[in-house]
């Protein structure tokens, strides 16, 4: 059925506006939290990861930039699968990324409060999880723009941050052998430490990086020109965010070499900051790291709110609890306050460990379907000029790719997150009496 205009998005974002989204929910210093455990993880190879897990996520990109141009709509994951697989395949994918919708805000706030809470430990940590909550919910429900301005903000601080980290990188490196000592092959690749397995776990664990670009997709109705900018920036997104990572691990190994003499791997960036540039420098990361987890925070949360408004408008969730836009600020404000309430109550309940695994359950789940959507809409149905590189052997390479990373994932992600399909599965059979029906699909103008 048609539209009705009052409950659609304004389109007012940018191709500009959509790279820095995408860049703020990735985050230039992605990193940083990982830095240690990819490295000790892959061996001392953690740019190779790095790179490893570039080629599945460009290769999804790529995907998602695909059907972004058939299907310009909110929903993206849940809306590519629908129209490229099946309705009620749609639906599980769009529960899958749901999940991961749901854990990137969540993980941010854990991350944030936590961090805040080390700052400041005479203020407890349930505080700061409020706070934090509420300020990020309170800037999406007041409309997208105020999330453009406020992501804007937070990109410069952690921009800077990313190229004041370089800046003292090279100077350390350079220290005693001058500018030829910032080129290392064994700092990309060291034949006596190399495992194929090793470098794969490590890719597995760096793709976390990555989780989120496709959110630049869930924007498409908010988009001045989403068949033009939307899949443009979602690639370009991947591509930056890879730059960003590779240089950083490159150099922050030519700084810091043995990978097994980190205090603690998961606050290796720290040492690494403290080697560079002092105590100073390792506040300002501390710093720099909860200003990053606000920023992810805050448009995981903005992604969220689109994916479920387009379920909810398809009716495979409450129409009324998500399908519904304000009319002052034309945001899903229903759907923003719903995610504000869960991202609290997962904050004060679920560990860290498991919200990490689950986000990759959810994300690589979604990632192998929208790439087997590509397969199935373009080259075996005929949607398009059918070439068999970009419609056949690019998504299958992702899909497989990413299939791969997602069977490595820990006993306890796969359990969880197969009870959470399981769940979906349920609801969908109840929703559809039995698959029988097919979930109402809303044409959007």
């Amino acid at each position: 059925m048609k539209s009705d205009p009052s409950q659609s998005l304004q389109r007012v974002l940018s191709r500009r506006d959509l790279i820095i989204y995408g860049l703020v929910i990735l985050t230039p210093t992605a990193p940083y939290p990982v830095i240690g455990v990819v490295q000790q993880a892959s061996g001392g190879h953690a740019t190779l990861s790095y790179l490893v897990a570039m080629v599945a996520m460009l290769f999804t990109a790529a995907s998602y930039a695909r059907m972004s141009l058939e299907f310009p709509a909110a929903g993206s994951t849940y809306t590519y699968v629908q129209r490229g697989l099946n309705e009620h395949v749609g639906f599980l994918a769009g529960w899958a990324m749901l999940l991961d919708y749901l854990l990137i805000p969540l993980l941010s706030v854990v991350y944030a409060s936590l961090t805040a809470a080390r700052l400041l430990p005479d203020v407890p940590y349930m505080a700061w999880a409020m706070l934090f909550t509420l300020a990020i919910t309170l800037a999406n429900a007041r409309g997208i723009r105020t999330t453009v301005r406020a992501n804007t903000i937070l990109m410069v601080i952690m921009s800077v941050s990313a190229i004041l980290f370089a800046a003292l990188a090279v100077i350390a490196a350079t220290a005693q052998g001058g500018l030829a000592s910032l080129w290392s092959p064994p700092a990309i690749y060291n034949p006596e430490t190399f495992s194929l397995r090793a470098v794969m776990l490590g890719a597995g664990i760096s793709a976390l990086s990555y989780i989120g670009f496709d959110a630049v997709t869930t924007l498409a109705e908010d988009s001045k020109n989403p068949q033009r900018d939307v899949g443009f920036a979602t690639v370009a997104v991947c591509v930056a965010q890879t730059a960003i990572c590779a240089i950083t691990v490159y150099l922050a190994t030519l700084v810091w070499p043995d990978y097994r003499a980190f205090p603690a791997a998961e606050t290796a960036i720290l040492d690494i900051g403290g080697r560079i540039g002092g105590p100073w420098m390792m506040g300002w990361i501390t710093f720099v790291l909860l200003v990053a987890a606000l920023a992810s925070a805050m448009t995981g949360q903005a992604g969220a709110s689109r994916l479920l408004l387009g379920m909810g408008r398809d009716g495979a969730l409450s129409r009324r609890l998500f399908g519904q836009l304000d009319e002052e600020s034309g945001t899903p404000v229903r759907a923003i306050w719903f995610l504000g309430a869960a991202t609290l109550t997962g904050s004060l309940l679920a560990g860290f460990q498991l919200i990490v695994e689950l986000l990759n359950f959810g994300a690589f789940a979604g990632f192998i379907l929208v790439n087997c959507a590509v397969i199935n809409h373009f080259y075996l149905k005929g949607g398009g000029s059918r070439n068999w590189w970009r419609d056949l052997a690019a998504p299958l390479a992702g899909a497989a790719v990413c299939a791969y990373l997602w069977l490595s994932l820990s006993s306890s992600a796969k359990a969880a997150g197969g009870a959470w399909l399981a769940a979906g599965a349920i609801y969908l059979a109840v929703l559809t009496r039995g698959f029988r029906l097919a979930p109402k699909r809303m044409e959007v103008g």
